[in-house]
């Protein structure tokens, strides 16, 4: 896979974003929206949104993503989010999520394609949204089974669900972003200490 860099900006409803790196493109993913109360969070609106998604960078997969995409690709986002999260607790993982997961994973991945003179690698044509849902898929699979997979954490904070796998050397990783939540909780520490 061709997956290099990961994380994404991501939008608060209330206002303001912050950068968060999931630490894998699928986690960054499972973070693009979700179900119930999670549903404020959406990004994946249209076809289009679930295409721009793709076409960044590290996948930068350019895809037609048609409705039948979209709803396949978050049918796989609540899979990675629910796994991640039992991961994340030390749960067994969901059975469903995980016949999800391998069941995307089966269908044929993007392929790397090099070009002819070295300097530059491609996704080989035709890219399909399904192949770009399996490479996904896979990558969970190699997290979930890899050397990450006691790494996964979910934020230290009392209120955020962010999911993340800690690949810092010493994994100690306690905040989805310092800027965010472990901000806040060193201005609450320094309130308490204070008062």
């Amino acid at each position: 896979m061709r997956v290099s860099a990961t994380g994404r900006r991501l939008h608060d409803p209330k206002g303001g974003s912050f950068w968060f790196d999931a630490g894998a493109v699928c986690l960054d993913f499972a973070h693009s929206g979700g179900e119930g109360q999670y549903a404020v969070f959406e990004t994946l609106h249209e076809p289009t949104d679930l295409a721009e998604w793709l076409a960044q960078p590290p996948l930068s997969a350019e895809v037609p993503a048609t409705h039948r995409d979209l709803a396949a690709a978050k049918k796989l986002r609540q899979a990675i989010w629910e796994t991640a999260h039992a991961q994340a607790a030390r749960q067994a993982l969901p059975i469903d999520a995980v016949a999800t997961i391998n069941r995307f994973a089966a269908v044929a991945p993007l392929v790397p394609q090099l070009a002819a003179d070295g300097t530059a690698a491609a996704w080989a044509a035709p890219v399909r949204a399904s192949q770009v849902l399996s490479t996904l898929a896979r990558e969970m699979i190699d997290l979930l089974t890899g050397p990450y997979a006691e790494r996964f954490r979910e934020c230290a904070s009392d209120n955020c669900p962010l999911v993340f796998v800690d690949s810092s050397r010493p994994g100690a990783r306690r905040w989805c972003a310092m800027e965010r939540c472990g901000n806040r909780h060193k201005l609450r520490a320094h309130r308490a200490r204070k008062s």
